[in-house]
């Protein structure tokens, strides 16, 4: 199982995390996704087919930015 952290800003409130969380386990091989709006954090662990790439894509599909 590969494991990736992004710092990300835009995360505003509860709705935006939830948004995020359902489009990162959308993706066809995610495990678990953690998502801390205090920090600005995302934690996601998958397994192919997905990449970086894609998880990169899903988070900046919802508004936010990767630091």
């Amino acid at each position: 199982m590969n494991n990736v952290h992004f710092n990300v800003y835009g995360l505003q409130n509860t709705q935006m995390k939830t948004q995020l969380k359902n489009v990162l386990k959308g993706l066809d091989g995610v495990r678990n996704v953690n998502v801390d709006l205090g920090r600005g954090s995302v934690e996601v662990k998958y397994n192919e087919p997905t990449d970086v790439k894609e998880i990169r894509q899903g988070i900046e599909q919802i508004g936010c930015k990767i630091r």
